[in-house]
C-alpha cells in the first residue's frame, strides 16, 4: 500500500490548526516558564556562579531548560492529540479510514514536533534577551531537536494510546520526566558530582538528551554526542516499533 500523503497532510493541517487555536496559552506559559528560569538562575543567580568548563553559567543552563520544556510540552501534546479521538469516538472513524500507520504517524507526530520546533525557536529567542549565547553547531542542533521532539512525540503517542483518563495523561511528564530532566543536568554538569553519583547519574536517560543537546551549543558535553544520537535514535526506533504493535493489534484502539 503506498503513502497517501494527502491523509497525512489533512491529519497534520488539522492538529496544527488545533495548537493554533489554543497558541496563546501553549505558547505563553512554557515561554514564560523557561524565561523565569533563565532570568532567576541565568541572569540574577548566573553572575555570581562560576564559568562551567569555560561556558558561562547562564549559557551553560539553556540547553537544559530548552530540553525540560521540549520533553514536557511535546509528550503532552501528542498524548493529548491522540487520547481526544479515543475519548470523544472520533478515533473510529481514523480506524475505519483508508489510512495506515505511516499516514497517522506522519499526521500526528509531524504536527507535535512542529509545535516543539516553533516552541524551541521562541525559547532561543526568548532566552537571548536575557543571557547572551552562541550555538557552536546550528545544524546539529536542529537535528537533534528534530530527532527529540519526533522520538518523545512517538512516545506521547503511545501514552495517549495507554491513558485511559485525564490523570493519567499527566503522570509520565509531570512525575517522570520533569524530575529525570531536572536530575540530568540542567542545571549543573554530572563531571561535578561527587563519586558514585557522578556514575549513578549515568543510569539517567535524560542526561544523554540534555548533553548531547549542550555539546550542539558550545562543543563540550558529560557524555560523546555520537551515544547520545544513538541512545535517541534507538528510543525512536523503540518507540516506532511499539506503536506499529498497537495498530496491528488495536490495542487500546478498538475497546
Amino acid at each position: 500500500m503506498s503513502f497517501n500523503a494527502r491523509s497525512a497532510w489533512s491529519i497534520y493541517r488539522r492538529e496544527l490548526w488545533r495548537f493554533l487555536r489554543t497558541a496563546f496559552q501553549s505558547v505563553l506559559a512554557p515561554v514564560l516558564t523557561t524565561s523565569l528560569y533563565i532570568l532567576v538562575f541565568g541572569s540574577a543567580i548566573g553572575n555570581r556562579m562560576p564559568d562551567v568548563g569555560s561556558v558561562d553559567y547562564g549559557a551553560f543552563i539553556i540547553p537544559g531548560l530548552l530540553m525540560l520544556t521540549l520533553l514536557g510540552e511535546t509528550t503532552s501534546n501528542s498524548s493529548f492529540g491522540i487520547y481526544m479521538p479515543r475519548f470523544t469516538g472520533t478515533i473510529y472513524e481514523l480506524l475505519s479510514a483508508p489510512v495506515g500507520v505511516a499516514e497517522t504517524l506522519a499526521g500526528f507526530v509531524g504536527a507535535a514536533a512542529t509545535k516543539s520546533l516553533i516552541l524551541a525557536a521562541i525559547i532561543l529567542l526568548t532566552a537571548r534577551i536575557f543571557v547572551p549565547y552562541d550555538i557552536a553547531h546550528p545544524v546539529f542542533a536542529f537535528v537533534f531537536i528534530l530527532l527529540v521532539a519526533a522520538s518523545f512525540s512517538l512516545f506521547g503517542f503511545i501514552l495517549g494510546i495507554w491513558a485511559d483518563s485525564f490523570e493519567k495523561l499527566g503522570i509520565i511528564p509531570m512525575l517522570i520526566l520533569t524530575p529525570l530532566t531536572f536530575l540530568g543536568g540542567t542545571f549543573y554538569s554530572i563531571a561535578d558530582l561527587p563519586a558514585p553519583w557522578n556514575t549513578v547519574a549515568l543510569a539517567n536517560p535524560i542526561v544523554y538528551l540534555v548533553s548531547g543537546l549542550r555539546w550542539t551549543f558550545y562543543g563540550s558535553a558529560d557524555v560523546s554526542i555520537w551515544v547520545s544520537l544513538a541512545l535517541t535514535l534507538a528510543f525512536l526506533v523503540a518507540c516506532t516499533a511499539i506503536i506499529a504493535y498497537i495498530f496491528r493489534t488495536g490495542w487500546r484502539l478498538r475497546n
